[in-house]
C-alpha cells in the first residue's frame, strides 16, 4: 500500500471510533497495524473535502464486492472431494487449512526481534529454522542478528536446505512455540516454507560482514549450495536490471533525500539508469544534491538501500515491476 492508500486507511478508521478501529486492526497482520499507527501518529487535520473523498471511495469498493458463498472452508473441502476423491482431497485439504493451526508461531510476528531471538536461544539449529520461515524476511533477519555468529550461520544452512514441514510436524512446533511463549517447556503453513531463496531473501536483509560470514560459512560447507544461494539475492546495484516502466515507478515512491543517500553506494550504470528515468530538471537536481551532500555512514547507505530494495519487492509483487534476466524478462 503507497503513502495515499495508507492515509485513507487512517483517515477511515479515525471515522470508526475506538472500539470499531479495534475490531479492524485484529485483522491485520503486525506490519500492517505498525504502518497504519504510525500514519494516524503523523496525520494533520483533513479537510471535509478529503474525507467526502474517502468516505465515497470506500464505499464504491465496499459495493463492488459480495460474498459468493456463505462458508469459503467449506466449499473449497467440497470441491476438492467432488474433484479429486476423499483420499487425494483430504491431503491437499490439510496443506491449505494449515495455516489456522500456527496461532503459537503467529503470536511471533508481534514481537521484536531481540524478544524473539531470546526466546529461540537455545533451541535446536533446526526448530528455529522452521520458526523463522514463518516471520517476514525483515524479522527473521532481525532475529538471526541476534545470535552468536556460528549459531547464525548453521540456522541459515538449514532454512537453505528446509524442503517443507509436515502439517503433524507443524503442529508439534506449534505447540512448543505455545509453552514457550507461556512461560513452560524451553524447548506448516505450506509445503513450500524454506528452500534456497527464502535463505537469500534473508541474508539479503542481513547486509554488512554478517552477510559475507554467512556466505563464507555456507561456501566452505557446501559451494553448489552458497552459489544457488547467491543466485536468488537480490543487490541494490540490481536495481539496473528493472525496467524502464518499473524504476518510475520505483523512483515514484522514494523521497528525494533517501534517494541521495542510496545513490551514494551505487555503480555508475544504475546513477544513469535512474537519471534517464527521471525528468531533465529532476535528474539535474538530484545530481547537484549528490554532488552537495558530504560524505555518508557507510551503514546509513546500506540501510537506505535495503529500504529500496523492499519497495522494489513490494512493486514487484504487485505486478509493477520487471526485472531482466539475461535474455529473459521474469516477474520477480
Amino acid at each position: 500500500m503507497d503513502e495515499q492508500g495508507l492515509e485513507d486507511a487512517a483517515i477511515l478508521l479515525m471515522t470508526l471510533g475506538e472500539e470499531e478501529a479495534a475490531e479492524v486492526f485484529k485483522q491485520l497482520a503486525p506490519k500492517e497495524v505498525q504502518r497504519l499507527g504510525e500514519t494516524i501518529t503523523r496525520m494533520k487535520p483533513v479537510s471535509r473535502e478529503r474525507l467526502d473523498a474517502v468516505l465515497h471511495r470506500f464505499a464504491r469498493e465496499a459495493n463492488s464486492h459480495s460474498l459468493l458463498v456463505p462458508d469459503n472452508d467449506e466449499y473449497v473441502k467440497g470441491v476438492l472431494r467432488r474433484a479429486l476423491g476423499d483420499d487425494k482431497a483430504n491431503l491437499l485439504i490439510d496443506r491449505i487449512m494449515q495455516s489456522s493451526d500456527i496461532t503459537g508461531i503467529e503470536s511471533l510476528k508481534w514481537m521484536e526481534a531481540p524478544s524473539v531471538a531470546e526466546l529461540l536461544r537455545n533451541e535446536h539449529p533446526q526448530i528455529v529454522a522452521a520458526i523463522l520461515v514463518h516471520l517476514d524476511f525483515e524479522q527473521a533477519s532481525g532475529v538471526l542478528k541476534c545470535f552468536p555468529e556460528r549459531q547464525r550461520n548453521e540456522v541459515l544452512v538449514r532454512i537453505a536446505t528446509l524442503d517443507g514441514i509436515q502439517p503433524s510436524a507443524l503442529k508439534d512446533l506449534n505447540d512448543v512455540m505455545g509453552r514457550v511463549l507461556a512461560g513452560g517447556d524451553r524447548a506448516t503453513r505450506a509445503a513450500s516454507l524454506g528452500g534456497v531463496k527464502t535463505a537469500a531473501e534473508i541474508i539479503n536483509m542481513l547486509g554488512g560482514s554478517a552477510e559475507t560470514a554467512v556466505l563464507d560459512y555456507i561456501r566452505e560447507a557446501d559451494s553448489d549450495l552458497a552459489q544457488k544461494i547467491m543466485d536468488n539475492m537480490f543487490t541494490f546495484d540490481d536495481l539496473v536490471r528493472i525496467d524502464d516502466r518499473g524504476m518510475q515507478a520505483l523512483l515514484k515512491e522514494v523521497q528525494s533525500s533517501a534517494l541521495v543517500v542510496a545513490l551514494k553506494g551505487a555503480s555508475p550504470e544504475l546513477r544513469d539508469k535512474i537519471f534517464r528515468n527521471m525528468s531533465s530538471r529532476a535528474a539535474e537536481m538530484l545530481k547537484d544534491e549528490l554532488e552537495a551532500r558530504g560524505p555518508v555512514r557507510l551503514s546509513e547507505v546500506e540501510m537506505q538501500q535495503k529500504d529500496m530494495i523492499k519497495t522494489m519487492r513490494r512493486l514487484a509483487d504487485e505486478g509493477a515491476i520487471l526485472l531482466s534476466a539475461g535474455t529473459d524478462d521474469q516477474f520477480i
